[in-house]
This record gives structure tokens, C-alpha cells and sequence, in this order.
């Protein structure tokens, strides 16, 4: 089974291009088998299917990869450290930040953590609008966090003069674009394709403030 899960995997990242070595497919592995494990007592998705987990987190999460930028991110809401502990796991010259207000899912984040030494990855139990970090991100990422007008003004404060927010959303996400401030710059919306599924989602880039990008 491992194998042909290592297999998928990096077939998956290869055709999203990302070259993943050894130790990290073993990593984004044990993940899934601390995300398995811990979701029985601890309902951390709704996902139950292993082979959907690694397609619908593992492989999702990856897939966004090519497209953020910076080297100090922020993923809100990160709730089972979802894009941000593959997103670490393939980047780990990048430094994540992982953010949500459960406690529980923070206890399972620590343990990922600590069992697949991550010296990239932080983590903060704390809603966003309450955090006040001691330094500005590069980039904020959220997945099924909230609409885009409320994402901005919550993380607002956190982001660099220059930072983006990157937001991946289902295709219906229109009516969200056009209720965003006047002030805000739509950067670009793009269409992601996941290997090994026959659906994609949009991954949208944002500024915040549109003199961001003068």
C-alpha cells in the first residue's frame, strides 16, 4: 500500500512540477498516517477515505504549490494543517506559520510537528483579527476560510506592504470577486488542475490594497 501511495504521490507532483525526494514523500506519508490516526478521536476532517485524503488534502495542497510566493507564510484557518504542512513539507527553504483557534487541531499539529521534525513550520492556537505577530508576512493562504471581503479586512494586519493573499475556492466564487473593496487589487484568478481528478478549483491572488503593487 505505501508503496503504491508513494507511487501515486509522485506521479501527482511531477505532473503539478514539483520534484519531491525521498524524505519528503516519506514525510507527506506519515502525515497521512498521523492525520488517518488522530481523525478517529478527534474529527479533524470529514474526509474518511484514506486514498481521498491523499487526493483531496495531500495532493490539493500541493498543487498551489508553484504558485505562492515568499518566504514567510501564513496559512489561516490551517484547521488539520491543511495546505500549509505539504506545502512546508515541499518548500522547506519557506517558512510557515500555521494558524487556527481550535486547540485540538493545534495538539495534532504539534505532534506532526515534532514526529516529522519540521523546523519550518510554527504553530499559533489564535483567531487572526486577535493575533498580533511580531513581524508581517510575505503571504497568507486560506482554504475554505471565509469570503474573500472578510479575509482581507482579518488579515490585513498581518500581511507586508507587498503581500498577497492567496485564497483557494470552488469554481462559484464570482460573487465574491465583485464584492470586494474598490480599493482591492485582483491580481490573478487561476484555474488548478489536481492530478488524478476530473474537477478543478481556483486559486485566487489578491492585494489588498491596490497602491500595494505601484
Amino acid at each position: 500500500m505505501v508503496n503504491l501511495e508513494a507511487e501515486l504521490l509522485l506521479t501527482a507532483a511531477a505532473d503539478i512540477g514539483i520534484d519531491l525526494s525521498d524524505h519528503q514523500t516519506t514525510q507527506l506519508l506519515s502525515y497521512l498516517d498521523l492525520l488517518e490516526k488522530w481523525n478517529n478521536a478527534y474529527n479533524l476532517t470529514a474526509v474518511r477515505s484514506r486514498s481521498e485524503m491523499l487526493s483531496r488534502h495531500l495532493v490539493e495542497s500541493l498543487a498551489i504549490s508553484p504558485f505562492i510566493s515568499g518566504k514567510q507564510v501564513v496559512d489561516v484557518g490551517t484547521g488539520a494543517g491543511l495546505p500549509g504542512i505539504p506545502l512546508a513539507i515541499a518548500n522547506p527553504t519557506v517558512h510557515y506559520t500555521l494558524l487556527d483557534s481550535n486547540g485540538k487541531k493545534s495538539r495534532f499539529l504539534l505532534e506532526v510537528k515534532r514526529a516529522l521534525m519540521l523546523a519550518n513550520v510554527e504553530i499559533e492556537t489564535v483567531r487572526v483579527e486577535s493575533w498580533l505577530p511580531t513581524k508581517r508576512f510575505d503571504s497568507v493562504v486560506t482554504r475554505a476560510f471565509a469570503d474573500l471581503a472578510t479575509t482581507l479586512v482579518r488579515v490585513e494586519h498581518v500581511l507586508s506592504d507587498q503581500g498577497m493573499v492567496y485564497a483557494m475556492k470552488t469554481q462559484q466564487v464570482q460573487h465574491e470577486i465583485e464584492s470586494l473593496p474598490d480599493a482591492t487589487r485582483q491580481v490573478t484568478a487561476q484555474n488548478i488542475t489536481v492530478p488524478g481528478r476530473d474537477w478543478s478549483f481556483q486559486l485566487l491572488a489578491i492585494q489588498p490594497r491596490a497602491e500595494a503593487a505601484l
